[in-house]
């Protein structure tokens, strides 16, 4: 199907539901998943997407911004927009401005996300963990650590923890634990991170193909229910040269 014929309103635009932003770029994601608009390629320019679907140009703007924010494209200046989709050794362009779990970052780019376990169950938890999590004495925390990969290629390790009332059972978590917190009404709705540049050490490197002293990114990240409370203490470290994060930036009104 050619990218105008996918675009002509009549075939989509009254059988969705929402604002007019939405619906178009709910159909964009239905023509990256589907190959209309390919992994690495551009989007139609600005312009040409009104004149195909009748929209103005604000409501292009707006639904291309949406799918920025979720990572799934990628705003290179002067040149335009491109679908991010990742190809097996290049660079993964993150976004910081959304919360997402790892399984979710790599379908949005078209890559089976894989894990391979290296803890899972519960324990007595660190100083650092009853801290961040609020515990009280006598708590146990529920643990999951795993190797992350995109394909074959590991990407990063993560360990995160979480209070055992939250996730009573670290074993019913077999891909994504943000789907298993969605089933629960538990799932994060915001969180703050720390972003740091480490020097990987004998045994994180072996876990990610790399060599001791490789460079490396280490993300702290504590994610809060809607009431406020934590629901998960992650410390994750990343390939150096696999991520590029990336956040935008609003200048300050005064």
């Amino acid at each position: 199907m050619k990218v105008a014929e996918f675009l002509d309103p009549g075939a989509w635009m009254e059988t969705m539901v929402g604002p007019r932003y939405v619906r178009l770029r709910k159909r964009i994601e239905e023509g990256i998943d589907t190959g209309i608009f390919p992994a690495q390629g551009p989007l139609p320019p600005e312009r040409e997407v009104a004149s195909l679907t009748g929209l103005s140009r604000v409501t292009v703007r707006k639904a291309i911004q949406e799918l920025v924010e979720k990572g799934i494209v990628v705003q290179r200046q002067g040149a335009g927009s491109f679908v991010t989709g990742a190809e097996p050794g290049r660079r993964v362009e993150q976004s910081l401005s959304r919360l997402t779990s790892f399984t979710e970052d790599m379908a949005r780019r078209g890559l089976e996300s894989r894990a391979t376990w290296l803890e899972r169950g519960v324990f007595v938890p660190s100083p650092q963990e009853v801290v961040a999590l609020a515990l009280s004495s006598g708590d146990s925390v529920a643990r999951l650590a795993r190797l992350r990969m995109a394909g074959n290629r590991p990407m990063a390790i993560e360990r995160a923890s979480l209070p055992l009332d939250i996730l009573p059972d670290p074993q019913s978590v077999d891909r994504s634990l943000y789907e298993v917190l969605e089933r629960s009404g538990n799932h994060p709705v915001r969180a703050l991170q720390k972003i740091s540049a480490i020097n990987l050490g004998e045994q994180e490197a072996g876990l990610l193909g790399l060599k001791p002293q490789d460079a490396g990114l280490k993300i702290e990240r504590t994610s809060y229910l809607e009431n406020g409370r934590v629901v998960e203490y992650t410390r994750s470290t990343y390939r150096g040269d696999a991520y590029d994060f990336v956040a935008e930036l609003r200048l300050a009104t005064r």
